[in-house]
């Protein structure tokens, strides 16, 4: 039966190559006759997508020949379709950085011609590409964007594709469950739609995240599920995951027979295929599988053969995976040396990947992301509504136009004097609706700069705490000096993304009510006590009106306040602190009092901290007093007026 079976396998895959032989003969005849240069670039486009599977080789050639008549014939749709192709070939062969080039080339044809589904289906590939070198900051953006996209064209396959890629991000990030809900998701689409090939692959992904959160039993159902869909269609790509997959799950029980089976399966196809990624991920699997069994010239050979592919197509996980396996392997045979070199290349390689600070900086971005896109919609929706009330307006006014030519003088009169009101209205709407629009750009631009922050200065200086963790780690036990300097660059980087937070959350809003401006300072005061346990800090507030300040205000006075407690902590020597807030009928006024050692403003010369006060309080119109005595303390007074005129 099984050999019956194996026969039927080997005619089906046989009659596959040669229907696909029969395609390709077909175009080449087609390209020699007398046809228009459209339609022979889509041969020629063609014939590269097909040799794409084939030979590497012939696929380039007839996409150079498309890409050449495109150019000549000014086809910039064919033009487009040929860097889409090369960046596919280019991605099959596991060269993402140059898969990602072509892409970003047809990019920027399809935004010139307004081709929403090809860009849609550009950011989705970029998307992958980047996840597939692990810059996750890249791949997570993209895969935002192609969502954005087809969603809004209501493509269901593809808004399964995205979600798809979106819950691979999240399982990279080792965030498991999360990454489970989206896939069991979009499986719930895949089987709405009948997409087999779609559900194969999501059957995968369900079985890898139950895998993670430790629930091996139905990782094997959903693998199985899998494979079964995998082979019926004859799947190749999936089934060399899936086999690979279930083989890890295989070896993990030590049925080490049985999973060496699946994993040459696995390599056989992937081999086959020409997946340089996928070769690398089985081998470094048989290598562990080899070490686990005593056959080490086996396990070395498989593991050596994994890294090189890993280093070569620049897969980052991969190479640290073989490092690790590398590393166990000279551990068994007891060789020091190399078990210590193994060990600091693992370690280098872990320090640029993983980091739990910046999987929660991608997740503050998304709900950032997703509150100012809600934000927007309001406005758009308030500018809609705008609009239609103009429109009821101006043919009501048309109406009344057209009747009026039948009245006598006085109704005309009448009729001219509405007119008039009307557009005295229709004048205060129409300032309503440019500032609606005002709001909905100047939206976009805080989204856009509040993204830039997060991704750019935010991931930065959570890679320099990582980095300065694992440098503590690694750092001799006994050079308490060394280890007390990367504590506090530390404890400088946190600081600097807990004001670059504050920044944002500022940024994100027009006006800051007095109710949250003091909330911040309240929980700004409580985290001082917890350094400076030494020095009692009172507060009290005697505001009882409604206060507003502009954004820009709030956080230029809260940022004062941030300083002068600092300096009291660091330099005053201070045991008490006294901050009052107070208001009148025109101005708010606040006072931060100290019974520090205190200074004499004449010998002293102000430092960058006390200017930079002064000069933020300036900025908002308000004046700042700064008092000072030897021995008895100081006190720092500032009057801001309560209306927003003066802000910026």
């Amino acid at each position: 039966m099984k050999l019956k079976l194996t026969i039927l396998f080997s005619i089906f895959s046989l009659s596959i190559v040669g229907a696909q032989t029969k395609v390709i003969d077909s175009l080449k005849t087609l390209v020699k006759t007398k046809i228009s240069d459209s339609v022979k670039i889509k041969a020629y486009g063609d014939l590269c997508w097909y040799y794409s599977g084939i030979s590497t080789d012939s696929a380039f050639y007839f996409g150079n020949i498309a890409l050449d008549l495109s150019k000549k014939t000014n086809n910039l749709n064919g033009e487009a379709q040929a860097y889409n192709d090369f960046g596919i070939i280019h991605y099959k062969l596991s060269n993402f950085d140059t898969s990602n080039t072509y892409y970003k080339k047809a990019l920027v044809i399809r935004l010139k011609n307004k081709d929403t589904l090809g860009i849609g289906s550009l950011y989705n590939k970029m998307g992958i590409a980047y996840q597939r070198i692990f810059k996750m900051d890249s791949a997570i953006y993209y895969n935002t964007k192609a969502l954005e996209i087809f969603e809004s064209i209501k493509n269901k396959p593809y808004v399964a594709l995205v979600k798809n890629n979106i819950a691979n991000i999240y399982f990279n990030l080792k965030q498991y469950q999360k990454a489970l809900n989206e896939h069991l998701d979009v499986a719930k689409i895949r089987e709405h739609i009948n997409d087999e090939f779609g559900l194969a692959q999501s059957y995968t992904n369900i079985g890898n995240s139950y895998l993670f959160l430790k629930d091996t039993l139905k990782s094997v159902i959903f693998y199985k599920k899998g494979i079964k869909i995998a082979e019926k269609n004859n799947y190749e790509q999936e089934l060399s995951t899936l086999y690979n997959n279930y083989g890890t799950i295989l070896n993990n029980q030590k049925k080490f027979d049985k999973a060496i089976i699946f994993f040459n399966k696995s390599l056989k196809l992937r081999e086959k295929l020409n997946d340089s990624y996928g070769i690398a991920s089985v081998s470094q699997n048989i290598g562990d599988l080899y070490l686990s069994t005593g056959k080490m010239k086996d396990a070395e050979l498989n593991l050596r053969r994994g890294l090189l592919l890993a280093k070569k197509i620049n897969a980052n996980e991969l190479e640290m995976k073989a490092y690790k396996g590398l590393l166990s392997f000279f551990a068994v045979k007891k060789n020091t040396d190399s078990v210590l070199h193994y060990q600091k290349l693992y370690s280098i390689a872990q320090d640029s990947i993983f980091s739990s600070r910046i999987t929660k900086e991608i997740a503050e971005i998304q709900e950032k992301y997703d509150t100012s896109q809600r934000e927007k919609e309001i406005a758009q929706q308030k500018e809609q509504l705008l609009k239609n009330e103009l429109e009821i307006k101006n043919k009501n006014l048309y109406a009344l136009l057209f009747g009026s030519g039948f009245l006598v003088f006085g109704i005309v009169s009448f009729g001219l004097y509405k007119r008039q009101q009307h557009k005295k209205r229709e004048y205060n709407n129409q300032l309503q609706l440019k500032e609606a629009q005002t709001y909905n750009k100047l939206q976009d631009q805080r989204l856009r700069i509040s993204r830039d922050l997060h991704d750019n200065i935010g991931s930065q200086l959570t890679f320099i705490i990582s980095s300065i963790d694992n440098l503590k780690f690694l750092t001799d036990a006994t050079n308490d000096k060394f280890k007390n300097k990367l504590t506090e660059i530390n404890q400088f980087a946190t600081s600097t993304i807990g004001q670059l937070r504050d920044t944002i959350w500022a940024m994100n809003k027009n006006e800051i009510s007095y109710e949250e401006f003091q909330s911040r300072l309240l929980t700004f005061i409580e985290k001082a006590k917890s350094v400076a346990s030494n020095i009692h800090f009172q507060f009290k507030s005697d505001v009882t009106g409604t206060i507003v300040f502009s954004s820009i205000k709030g956080m230029n006075i809260f940022r004062v306040f941030q300083e002068a407690i600092n300096n009291t902590i660091k330099y005053a020597e201070a045991t008490e602190v006294n901050i009052l807030i107070s208001e009148n009928s025109t101005n708010i006024e606040f006072e931060i009092k100290d019974n520090g050692k205190g200074f004499d403003k004449n010998t002293v010369e102000l430092g960058n901290g006390l200017e930079n006060m002064q000069q933020r309080i300036m900025e908002v119109g308000g004046t700042i007093l700064i008092n000072s005595q030897p021995n008895r303390g100081t006190s720092i007074k500032i009057v801001c007026p309560k209306n927003k005129t003066n802000a910026v």
